[in-house]
């Protein structure tokens, strides 16, 4: 299968998620693209589509939200799995707005939501990201956990995995 991982990342921690999970469908022998969700022109080329971004004030980036929004139809039509990453002190589940990720889940038909906790390095942040860090009590250091990432990559590729083999001619 031809998969799209398309991820949001402000600093590239969770876009590092994307590619471990990119990684786990092309070790079960899937065809991935990974792309940032601002370059994805279609998803018609697409059999599945892993979609993830950071979590910032409670919200995915733009980016992520607006390729959700633009591509909602085709999505709703293949398997989607979403996922977030959000501070490194709590799980994405704490920091994302419940209402919009359950609208979300509805409009692109998703077939999961991952919440994966992240990575804080306040060198790389502006000023107003570091006072919101401040705020939130956000603990420095990477709290990714990868093993849980992969897990969740094979996952999904044992999951399309067995559709192929249920729809394979015999």
């Amino acid at each position: 299968m031809r998969i799209l991982v398309a991820v949001a990342s402000r600093h590239g921690g969770t876009r590092e998620i994307g590619s471990v999970i990119a990684g786990a469908l092309l070790a079960a022998g899937h065809d991935v693209d990974e792309l940032d969700p601002a370059d994805v022109a279609l998803i018609d080329p697409y059999d599945a589509v892993v979609l993830g971004s950071a979590v910032y004030n409670g919200r995915w980036l733009p980016e992520a939200r607006e390729l959700a929004e633009r591509a909602a139809t085709p999505l709703s039509h293949r398997p989607v799995w979403l996922f977030s990453s959000g501070l490194a002190t709590q799980p994405a589940s704490m920091a994302n707005s419940p209402t919009e990720m359950r609208d979300l889940r509805e409009r692109v038909a998703a077939r999961a939501h991952r919440n994966f906790a992240g990575r804080l390095d306040r060198s790389v942040l502006s000023f107003a990201e570091r006072t919101i860090i401040a705020a939130a009590r956000g603990r420095e250091g990477d709290h990714r956990d990868f093993v849980a990432v992969r897990a969740w990559g094979e996952s999904i590729a044992q999951e399309l995995g067995a559709e192929l083999a249920a729809h394979a001619p015999l």
